[in-house]
């Protein structure tokens, strides 16, 4: 059941409209506010960030592989559209299945989804580092990444419609950047003396399927700002109608950006086992592309789609850890919002510690960890759909089937290919994370001899 408030739990000297303050977001986001965050979460310049581990994962088949997680996170975004109408509240994914299957399955789904939603942060504020080390190799990646963190957790304590605002300035500027590298692309093309295979970025010699399905699992991270758009659903006045708008949007346009640029990318530089370091493989490919100057332009608007990103996705996350602290999944302390922003500062202060993480941990290891909890999460969305609409609302007819069975279920089992075709690392990290939040569910339920305590959800 919905539940406005939890008035029970407000102390005598705090009257419940101060309570009911304190658990209330503002709602400042319309329609192109929300596509603004999905994008900046997403980075459309997000395709050099495992660029040159997914190039010789795939052996030059990126573009490919984006096209096949393009398919499946299409008919997941669908999926969370139906889930926003249903239940359009903060949680996300920790919501939805926990309507649809339960408390118990509900932490479990909001406990992985966390693996990629709070590391997704440290790997933005990794990629700065690790980009701005290589063009100032003087400076330690350390004064970077602490930089960065301490900004950005500065700008989510003072709301998101500051966030939202250099958004507007972080995204435009990497759109600009992306035509200008088309147009050098396309001059570079033309001046080649050979003839250029149109279709091989594509399908060329060393294809595999296998290959292609394990570089489309890895890529799922490079799609989270759609999902992410969920998370603001108690900060937009009308969620049910702009949401799924929103996401649709989102995901169609920052999915067609990552083909475009994955496409000419590969064009010009096929040479995909060549990379000087496949962790800045896209510096090789500006200097063919453009030179030494298109190389600074790069590394200059994609640090700071990496920091637009960082600062979406840490506000993204202190919203799940708020909506888990609010229900009493986590400690109730993350419930709570503050200033007149009206912001969840535990959350947000936890996700900066966390991110410190980025000192010393891999690119690849936080790439696989994202993409395990990803798949994970969007594999429990679809199927929240058919459990919502076809068994507790029992909806019958043959359009209700294709929207709310079909559908999903094409979903479900494409995330579950892209799924199973990560590597073993993922497994390993994915499931002892899982194995932690079980460890935290015992706790918290006291062996399950203690009910889950109800949804705290605000209309």
């Amino acid at each position: 059941m919905n539940t406005i408030t939890n008035v029970a739990d407000t102390p005598p000297h705090q009257s419940s409209s101060e309570t009911t303050s304190s658990r209330r977001f503002r709602q400042p986001l319309g329609l192109v506010g929300l596509v603004l965050f999905g994008l900046a979460y997403m980075v459309p310049l997000a395709v050099f960030t495992t660029y040159g581990l997914v190039t010789q994962m795939t052996k030059g088949h990126l573009a490919t592989a984006y096209l096949l997680t393009l398919a499946a996170m299409l008919l997941t975004a669908y999926s969370y559209g139906r889930m926003v109408q249903a239940h359009p509240y903060s949680g996300s994914v920790y919501t939805y299945t926990r309507k649809a299957f339960g408390a118990y399955f509900g932490f479990v789904a909001g406990w992985t989804l966390l693996l990629d939603y709070i590391f997704l942060p440290l790997l933005s504020y990794l990629l700065i580092g690790i980009y701005m080390s290589e063009y100032f190799p003087a400076v330690p990646t350390a004064v970077w990444v602490l930089g960065s963190i301490a900004l950005v957790t500065l700008l989510n304590m003072i709301g998101i419609e500051s966030i939202t605002r250099v958004n507007w300035i972080l995204v435009v500027a990497q759109l600009v950047f992306i035509v200008v590298f088309v147009a050098l692309s396309l001059n570079n093309l033309s001046g080649r003396s050979t003839p250029v295979s149109l279709l091989a970025p594509f399908h060329h010699e060393g294809f595999s399927v296998p290959l292609v399905m394990a570089g489309a699992a890895v890529l799922c991270l490079s799609f989270l700002g759609f999902d992410a758009v969920s998370t603001m659903a108690e900060e937009t006045p009308d969620p049910r109608k702009t949401i799924p708008l929103a996401i649709i949007v989102v995901s169609l346009f920052g999915g067609g950006v990552f083909l475009l640029v994955s496409y000419f990318a590969q064009m010009v530089f096929p040479e995909w086992n060549s990379f000087a370091d496949s962790d800045s493989a896209s510096v090789d490919v500006m200097r063919r592309v453009g030179g030494e100057l298109l190389v600074t332009a790069f590394t200059a608007t994609y640090v700071a789609g990496c920091f637009a990103s960082a600062m979406v996705s840490q506000a993204s996350v202190s919203r799940v850890l708020f909506s888990m602290g609010r229900d009493g999944a986590l400690p109730r302390v993350f419930g709570k919002l503050v200033t007149k922003k009206r912001v969840p500062a535990t959350a947000i202060m936890l996700v900066s510690l966390f991110s410190l993480i980025a000192l010393f941990i891999t690119l690849d290891t936080v790439a696989n960890m994202i993409s395990f909890g990803a798949l994970f999460a969007f594999s429990a969305v679809n199927l929240a759909v058919i459990k919502h609409y076809l068994i507790d609302k029992k909806l019958r007819g043959a359009r209700n089937y294709f929207m709310y069975a079909a559908l999903p279920a094409l979903g479900f089992l494409s995330t579950i290919w892209l799924w199973t075709s990560l590597s073993g690392m993922s497994f390993t990290i994915g499931l002892c994370w899982m194995g932690l939040g079980l460890i935290c569910l015992l706790g918290v339920t006291r062996g399950f001899r203690v009910k889950m305590p109800d949804l705290q959800m605000m209309k």
